[in-house]
């Protein structure tokens, strides 16, 4: 190493030493120092602490919390006790779901209340292709209310425990045709299977209530049986009826119709223990009290319904309904507190039946219970036409046919022709009536109006003479007026049609729409049904038609009226089945045929040469007509000359 580095390294020392010296902190910033090292131990000390609190307090928090909750879950079972008494143990639960099927219908039960919580027909839809459900979903009602213990205990609250381990439970049987469905008599000659569900609230042990549901294969009745063991010990001894409570909101099935559709058929109906059936009112909410003993109620809809039916009979019963016509998916809530007859005996049974399935009239019958009268056919005489002529036609055509656009064809040709000897009569009446038309226009201009009485024995001794009978021609459209209002009764509530097509119309049971107005007509409606408007055309025709027969002999106010009912009825048939708006254009177009056929055959020139033949011919006076003419003689009035 040389001079020159010795030299650089202690001047590198040198200037170290001086540096540190003159950097050496003074006595007061070293305790300066120290105060802040001591105060962020403080610091972290404090951290420290807060942390361990904090600790602590959660601990000491999850301890009475776990406290508070024992105590509140003790407080909760004693307010079950004290607000259920002995069914305070069915208080709580899990909701679970079972099913019961056959090959009509799907039923869903649910344990909370035991209930029947929905209805699923299998082989219907809606009218936009979804399942049809009779009723679904929570807001069904479905139990029984009574005093036990001096507590008011609702079962639709609690749960039930279901017997069995299977969850969903299907009735088997033989293979059947869409006519033999729900039919009695294809069950008894091919019997299938039956199957129960059991759902048991029990109390204590071998003391409990249970609902048992049975359905059999290819049936529309579910069997209902209440089952009461040792529970006289708890319900209250005074007690002689149990009250069920049965609601639920009515889903809309068929496209809405103004005035004329499903929410006009929507309605509770019901039938008196051996006595006649009766019903709420079709249009709007009502209610009713039945204070004696009833046999059935039934939630009705068009298509469609829901009944339950007493062994025996139901002592009385209070029934509401609420309809809800602003509301797309509903169209209705249905409500019934029926009471069930209770003995309090140690082991007892309460029995009835369900019926879920569609409002059809052969299938109803069968039950020989009056549950086809569910399904309205109109006013007592109209009624007997659908019942014994209408229907049975049309379901003996339905074996044989599968078309309904050809059923209604040839059930309106068969009408026709039964009707054709009194449209012959009729038209032969006025062509009698055109034949003494000279002859009346004498009587008339030799009396004229201050003369009316003689006039009308002149008149009625002229049509004496040549023996024309003036309501010869009203009688016949008399007799065939019953059959054409029964149509009027019997295409809208007509299952059979529903879902039917034909030719343009999708659906024979509701109008056939070939246009949609942005706008609609007073009593019209928004749309144009094609068959009625076919139909009114048709009328006009016909009107047209009878009028030049009887142009000679018809009041001239009358003429007009004619030709106003056409328009009228297109106007009301509108919405409409279309299936009414065809058979009635097809009976115009029928009725036109047959007056066009007898006038080929009817000579004009020949009834009037024949009436004058029975003219000369010494007519003995009715009683009638001696007694019409003393009378006038009474009043001072001479009799008309031969």
């Amino acid at each position: 190493m040389d001079k020159k580095s010795i030299i650089g390294i202690g001047l590198i020392f040198a200037i170290l030493v001086v540096f540190s010296l003159i950097n050496q902190p003074s006595k007061e910033e070293i305790e300066a120092s120290k105060r802040k090292q001591d105060s962020i131990a403080q610091v972290n000390a404090d951290i420290a602490f807060q942390l361990q609190k904090q600790k602590e307090q959660q601990a000491s928090e999850q301890t009475f919390v776990g406290s508070t909750e024992t105590v509140s879950s003790e407080k909760v079972a004693q307010n079950k006790v004290d607000e259920y008494g002995v069914f305070a143990i069915a208080a709580g639960g899990e909701e679970t779901f079972t099913t019961l099927e056959n090959n009509l219908m799907v039923i869903t039960f649910s344990n909370k209340g035991g209930k029947i919580y929905s209805i699923r027909l299998k082989n219907y839809q809606t009218h936009d292709s979804l399942p049809l459900m009779l009723f679904d979903g929570p807001k069904t009602l479905f139990g029984l209310n009574f005093f036990a213990q001096n507590r008011s205990i609702q079962t639709d609250l609690l749960y039930f425990n279901r017997l069995g381990g299977n969850r969903k439970t299907v009735v088997s049987g033989p293979q059947i045709k869409r006519e033999d469905e729900g039919k009695i008599k294809f069950n008894e000659e091919n019997p299938g299977g039956k199957e129960s569900v059991t759902f048991r609230l029990e109390v204590a042990p071998g003391k409990y209530m249970e609902y048992v549901y049975t359905l059999e294969y290819n049936s529309f009745l579910v069997d209902f049986d209440l089952n009461m063991q040792g529970m006289n010990q708890y319900i209250a001894a005074n007690q002689s009826y149990l009250n069920f409570s049965w609601s639920f909101d009515v889903p809309r099935q068929e496209r809405k119709v103004p005035r004329f559709g499903e929410d006009s058929y929507t309605n509770i109906n019901y039938k008196f223990f051996e006595d006649e059936v009766d019903f709420l009112a079709k249009n709007k909410s009502d209610d009713a009290n039945l204070n004696t003993r009833v046999k059935w109620i039934g939630f009705k809809q068009l298509f469609f319904g829901s009944t339950i039916i007493a062994d025996e009979s139901f002592p009385n019963a209070q029934i509401s309904q609420i309809k809800t016509e602003e509301d797309p998916d509903y169209l209705a809530n249905f409500h019934a507190d029926i009471a069930f007859a209770y003995e309090g005996t140690q082991s007892e049974t309460i029995g009835m039946q369900f019926y879920f399935g569609p409002n059809h009239y052969q299938t109803l019958k069968q039950y020989d219970l009056d549950l086809e009268r569910q399904v309205y056919l109109g006013y007592p005489v109209v009624r007997e036409v659908n019942k014994f002529v209408i229907i049975p036609i049309f379901n003996f055509l339905r074996k044989y046919v599968a078309n309904f656009g050809l059923i209604i064809l040839l059930l309106t040709l068969f009408i026709k022709s039964v009707l054709f000897p009194f449209t012959y009569k009729s038209y032969m009446s006025q062509a009698k009536m055109r034949a003494l038309k000279p002859e009346i226009d004498e009587l008339n201009e030799k009396f004229g109006k201050d003369k009316a009485m003689e006039k009308q024995q002149a008149t009625m001794a002229l049509y004496k003479k040549a023996g024309v009978n003036p309501m010869g021609g009203c009688l016949p459209m008399l007799l065939q007026f019953p059959i054409l209002i029964a149509m009027f009764f019997f295409f809208p509530t007509s299952i059979e049609l529903r879902q039917e097509s034909f030719l343009w119309a999708t659906d024979l049971s509701t109008y056939d729409s070939i246009l949609n107005l942005p706008f609609e007509i007073p009593f019209y409606g928004s749309h144009v049904s094609l068959f009625c408007l076919l139909m009114t055309v048709a009328t006009i025709f016909y009107t047209k038609l009878n009028q030049q027969a009887t142009a000679s002999t018809a009041m001239p106010g009358m003429k007009t009226m004619m030709y106003m009912m056409p328009v009228m009825f297109l106007f009301i048939l509108n919405s409409y089945p279309s299936g009414l708006s065809y058979y009635y254009f097809l009976a115009n177009l029928i009725t036109i045929g047959q007056t066009l056929l007898i006038r080929n055959f009817v000579d004009d020139d020949k009834i009037r040469a024949q009436l004058q033949v029975n003219k000369k011919k010494i007519v003995k006076k009715s009683n009638f007509q001696k007694r019409l003419e003393d009378m006038s003689k009474q009043r001072g009035i001479k009799s008309p000359k031969k």
